[in-house]
């Protein structure tokens, strides 16, 4: 009987050995899922933050940062013991011991709310810290508390207290967008931390713990409070002596802000949108942009490169430029003083011929952060400016000819197009040379006939005029008569061939390196023959020619040589010179946003005088 009762209880028993197994086996698959999901928030949630950029100058000084966020990371090893002990000693004494979380502290904080019934004693470690700047909210509640304990555990599990004690200094709010203890010495005193004294690290250091109330800023006189009573912390605990202390506190505080350097605000717009340009071509982008048939595609490419620049910007950037802020500063001063009328405005940009380096540019007259950029975003008509690169070096190049070569300046008619000179004046036979000092256009055309439309366009390929489309293929394009235009340091760009027959693309950046140094982006262009030794002196004899003795005739010789061409649009709307000298090619144009006759404006020549300025020294 009791052998049968046995059997009976054994068998009753297998269902609930059954459910019980099951719900064991459930328990530890959700156990060991919630185990990868902890292991994988970790590794996977390390968050996104921006890091300043600088950019120099040719000299090596910082005339420009970009950011939003104020920070400095700094590894452990570099941050002052005497910072970690400010914070080791009054923010978790147990650190190094415990395993993410203090039991005693979550002990002592729990008797505190449940008695108060509201959640004012806190418990956190430095380790559940950075979990909840990292991957929490600062809610307070007991659910959030619980998984950040989780979290805390499972950080500690995956790196070590030295790295997270790193993270914690790094990353903790110092009020006024700054971050990091080492981004608030340099905010705050304009110094590294190192350079600080004790006094002043204690000051900073009491910051975190309540950005807003112990905000220096508004409220000095309490971060001196907290300041004091972490250094009382550090005495009590043995970490400095009552006589350092009271040495610290007596200390004088002077505080020493930071000021974002913003100068040369047309140069430093200008690098950030050749930055894009730059990650692109390194990254194959433009190639892809450029291959791309298909309008979404090649949409969804440009999308690509944006992201791809804002990506490399958070990172915290140092990019070397060629500008010479002497000669940026003199030509803005110049240029500005010369656009007098109300609402004029011009857009230029300076290489340097030695290096084909932009080493000035001008946006425009009182411009100012992301406003419209004239040098480089202002697409409009060249006019004869165009002449030089279009038409005649490519006649130069087409056979044995010179600039005494004969050509018919009379009335013209291709096909419907009957282009007419300056004036209407009719000229009979003349010479190249005739031709281009007082740049008639029907003359052009002729020489455009001559070469052959897709060869003339052929020529100036190598330039990357990005407005320039198929349709513009036609004798129009010889007087400056395209769909959009150019901007003006597109222009300049495609006028240094005349330095020397050589062109290579004209840039602004020379390196971009991150925040240690190290090399992430660089030109890598090559020089390209685009004119050959007899058309370069062919053309600079007759840039030279303008100036002496043609429109561009107000043009001061500052240098062995100066050459360049005037351009004007229908009605004078628009107002162009390009050239060079020995030192530096440019190219000017000067309008109104809102285009209006400017007849007035080119009688005064006031195109000359800005091209004359922009070549000075």
């Amino acid at each position: 009987m009791k052998r049968f009762i046995g059997i009976v209880i054994i068998l009753l028993c297998i269902p609930i050995l059954v459910i019980v197994q099951e719900a064991i086996a459930v328990e530890l698959t959700t156990a060991n899922t919630f185990n990868e999901q902890m292991t994988r928030s970790i590794e996977l949630s390390t968050p996104s933050v921006n890091v300043p950029v600088a950019m120099k100058d040719r000299n090596g000084v910082i005339f420009a940062e970009e950011y939003v966020e104020w920070r400095t990371p700094l590894a452990l090893d570099s941050i002052p013991t005497f910072v970690r002990q400010l914070f080791l000693e009054s923010e978790d004494k147990s650190f190094f011991d415990h395993r993410g979380y203090d039991v005693a502290a979550i002990v002592r904080a729990f008797a505190v709310n449940t008695a108060t019934d509201d959640l004012q004693q806190g418990a956190s470690t430095i380790t559940q810290q950075v979990v909840r700047m990292r991957f929490l909210s600062t809610e307070k509640t007991y659910e959030r508390k619980l998984t950040e304990l989780f979290y805390a555990t499972e950080l500690e599990k995956q790196t070590t207290k030295e790295a997270i004690l790193e993270m914690y200094l790094n990353e903790m709010y110092f009020g006024n967008q700054v971050y990091g203890i080492g981004a608030a010495a340099t905010y705050y005193f304009s110094k590294p931390i190192y350079e600080l004294n004790e006094a002043q690290q204690a000051f900073i250091a009491a910051i975190p713990n309540n950005p807003s109330l112990y905000d220096p800023l508004v409220h000095f006189d309490q971060t001196k409070k907290r300041q004091e009573r972490l250094l009382n912390i550090l005495a009590k605990n043995g970490v400095i002596t009552i006589e350092e202390a009271e040495t610290y506190t007596s200390m004088p505080i002077t505080l020493q802000l930071k000021k974002k350097v913003n100068n040369f605000p047309a140069y430093s717009t200008y690098v950030l949108s050749e930055l894009s340009d730059l990650i692109a071509q390194s990254e194959g982008l433009a190639d892809q942009i450029a291959e791309a048939t298909d309008e979404s595609d090649k949409l969804a490419l440009e999308a690509q490169v944006q992201q791809r620049t804002a990506e490399v910007l958070a990172t915290g950037l140092v990019i070397e430029t060629a500008l010479d802020p002497r000669k940026q500063q003199q030509d803005e001063q110049a240029v500005t003083a010369l656009l007098k009328p109300e609402g004029l405005q011009a857009g230029a940009a300076v290489i340097d011929n030695e290096t084909r380096e932009i080493i000035s540019l001008f946006a425009g007259k009182n411009y100012k952060k992301a406003d419209f950029h004239r040098a480089f975003q202002a697409v409009r008509q060249p006019g004869s400016a165009i002449k030089p690169i279009l038409v005649y070096a490519p006649y130069f190049e087409s056979g044995p000819y010179t600039a005494n070569s004969r050509v018919n300046s009379g009335s013209v008619c291709i096909g419907s197009y009957c282009p007419t000179n300056v004036g209407g004046y009719v000229y009979g036979t003349t010479t190249v040379k005739e031709a281009f000092r007082h740049s008639h256009n029907t003359a052009a055309v002729r020489l455009l006939q001559t070469v052959g439309i897709d060869k003339a366009f052929s020529f100036i390929e190598p330039f990357h005029f990005k407005s320039i489309v198929q349709q513009d293929h036609s004798y129009a394009a010889a007087l400056g008569g395209f769909s959009k235009g150019m901007t003006p340091l597109e222009l300049v760009g495609a006028y240094t061939g005349f330095i020397d027959g050589m062109y290579t693309p004209v840039r602004a950046i020379r390196t971009v390196k991150d925040s240690e140094g190290k090399l992430l982006y660089e030109w890598a262009d090559q020089k390209i023959e685009i004119w050959s030794p007899t058309t370069i002196s062919i053309m600079r004899s007759l840039l030279s020619d303008v100036v002496t003795n043609g429109t561009g005739r107000g043009i001061p010789y500052t240098t062995s040589y100066t050459g360049a061409k005037t351009g004007t649009t229908d009605y004078y709307k628009d107002l162009w010179v390009g050239g060079l000298n020995e030192h530096y090619t440019t190219a000017v144009w000067v309008g109104y946003d809102k285009p209006q006759p400017m007849k007035s404006l080119s009688d005064q020549k006031i195109h000359l005088q800005l091209f004359s300025a922009l070549l000075r020294d």
